[in-house]
């Protein structure tokens, strides 16, 4: 991809497109990166781009037509707004930060999508390579953007990256040799429109595959099984239900990989670290991607044994008074959340609410209410939830004012043996600006309150 002198429209100015305006300046490109938000809503972050030479255009968007040859945008920017519609019109092309980094990747990808899980198992696989003595870079939407540091791995390392499907929206090359799909279950509707959108969006990660590229594919959900086909890719099914000819599934209880013509137990189902039946699926799916890529059983084995979850996933903050507190603050969507009340018997004291994503919580409510002595609602959207957790006859219902006051609340109404669970079914942008801060904050005030009874 030829970049130098190319002029560049860098659309968001957040973590993802300062990196690109990065990347493409050393590129040689002339890069003006633009957005919305006004000058004094970045905090003095803009200074060293503008020293490399970046131009700014804030609180507004610049014109395109005659103007711009690229548009690279960020994920969370929507389709519809003006220089992405203009530069449509205009035949300019419009790629996101992930087709570029794809560009330039001369690493092998194992890319990792779904509704649920996307974290866990990216940081799963690229820990069982690092485990088997394999350079290996995980970025994407877990945290990284993958465009600073692409260039950086050459063809014997390994590169594991979490996409979105507001990145896979954007791709138009990218070509993964490893691509995996979670689960497909509502969420983002108010972006993609209906889950026949969403699940276009998703499945465009194995479009560019060819033969000797794998897609691996969860066959317990119909949405995620109906992608098979889509690409060349050869499809590796993975199953917690059913037991497979071909696949990654669990049979007498083992994680057993049949691949080739030979079945291997890899290890049993209860050395699992990571809790809930969720994660044995995120565990299967990171076997078969792992397994296509040559690392041997029991290297993975020793992986699994060891990995205990990433950070504000049914993340254990403490036990204070006989009540243990868990941190799901990456629980923003009912279904995220489903799974994080099915991983505990009970009883539950939940704390939900904040900003829907065009979600339903009737689902998350009824799963909850046979284990749930009392929920806090907190939030943009606290009637919502208190009203769907009352028709689930959720009993016991408390309203926070703010975010402390929620977890304040939900230690007065926990019993000895409860499990304090901050999984709030929706997003965290109403307070926050991103659920890791959303997590951070419930584990200050967790442990402030564990230091003042020690």
């Amino acid at each position: 991809m030829e970049l130098k002198d190319k002029r560049v429209l860098v659309v968001g100015a957040g973590k993802s497109g300062m990196a690109v305006a990065r990347f493409l300046t050393g590129k040689g490109s002339r890069v003006v990166l633009t957005d919305s938000r006004e000058e004094d809503q970045f905090d003095g972050q803009l200074g060293d781009l503008r020293h490399m030479g970046v131009a700014t255009a804030l609180g507004g968007y610049p014109p395109v037509r005659g103007n711009f040859d690229l548009l690279v945008i960020s994920p969370g920017v929507p389709l519809n707004i003006p220089p992405v519609v203009e530069a449509g019109e205009a035949g300019i092309p419009v790629i996101g930060e992930l087709e570029l980094a794809g560009r330039f990747a001369r690493a092998p990808i194992i890319a990792i999508t779904g509704t649920n899980g996307k974290t866990t198992t990216t940081t799963l696989v690229g820990e069982i390579f690092k485990d088997a003595g394999h350079r290996v870079l995980v970025a994407g939407n877990i945290g990284l953007p993958l465009v600073e540091q692409v260039e950086s791995y050459g063809p014997g390392d390994v590169i594991v990256a979490e996409v979105s499907s507001f990145q896979l929206e954007t791709v138009v090359h990218f070509r993964p040799r490893v691509g995996v799909v979670l689960n497909l279950t509502p969420d983002h509707l108010d972006r993609h429109g209906d889950m026949a959108g969403y699940a276009a969006a998703k499945s465009r990660i194995s479009m560019n595959q060819r033969r000797g590229d794998y897609l691996v594919l969860n066959y317990d959900d119909s949405l995620t099984r109906e992608m098979a086909g889509r690409g060349e890719g050869d499809v590796i099914f993975f199953s917690r239900r059913h037991i497979l000819e071909r696949g990654v599934f669990v049979r007498q209880n083992a994680v057993t990989v049949s691949l080739d013509g030979t079945v291997k137990a890899v290890l049993n189902v209860g050395e699992l670290r990571i809790p809930g039946a969720h994660n044995l699926e995120n565990a299967l799916a990171a076997t078969a991607a792992c397994r296509v890529m040559g690392i041997p059983e029991e290297s993975i084995a020793g992986t699994l044994r060891r990995f205990t979850g990433v950070a504000h996933r049914l993340e254990f903050v403490a036990e204070i008074d006989g009540v243990r507190y868990i941190n799901d603050s990456k629980g923003t969507n009912p279904d995220a959340s489903i799974k994080a009340v099915e991983a505990f018997p009970g009883p539950l004291v939940l704390i939900a609410g904040g900003r829907n994503k065009g979600n339903d919580f009737t689902g998350f409510t009824r799963r909850a209410a046979g284990k749930t002595r009392a929920m806090v609602v907190v939030g943009e959207c606290a009637g919502e939830m208190a009203r769907s957790a009352a028709e689930a006859g959720i009993k016991n219902i408390l309203w926070a004012g703010n975010f402390r006051e929620a977890v304040l609340l939900a230690r007065s109404a926990a019993r000895p043996g409860d499990v304090v669970l901050l999984s709030p079914a929706c997003a965290s942008w109403d307070m926050f600006k991103n659920f890791e801060e959303r997590g951070d904050l419930f584990k200050q005030i967790v442990r402030e309150m564990a230091s003042e009874g020690s």
